[in-house]
């Protein structure tokens, strides 16, 4: 059975250091044999930004006060979704299960 090896890094999550050792951290665990990073307490969109673009893996980080809003995340995940398929298998499936313009133009308290 294949194993995800997940580095959990805790220098934001104690003030213990920034960007810069948190990457050489990382660095050192993929290294080491780890699959992936994370790096809790590390929630500023563009501290995460510097992590994405310094780890060569798969990167989690936890959402809290100060993370981006969970409606951009998500979109983000919705384009990419939707991007993949036309790309790839040349169809347009994937937005069938979404929302109708009705449901989105239109918000809760409106």
């Amino acid at each position: 059975m294949p194993q995800f090896v997940h580095a959990r890094i805790d220098t934001f999550l104690r003030g213990a250091g920034g960007v810069d050792l948190t990457l050489e951290r990382a660095a050192a665990f993929l290294a080491a044999g780890a699959d992936g990073i994370f790096a809790p307490g590390a929630v500023d969109p563009e501290t995460v930004k510097q992590l994405a673009d310094g780890v060569d893996a798969p990167l989690n980080a936890m959402a809290g006060p100060g993370a981006l809003p969970v409606a951009e995340p998500a979109a983000h995940a919705l384009v990419r979704r939707a991007a993949r398929e036309p790309l790839g298998a040349g169809t347009y499936d994937a937005p069938a299960d979404g929302l109708d313009y009705g449901e989105l133009n239109t918000s809760p308290g409106r």
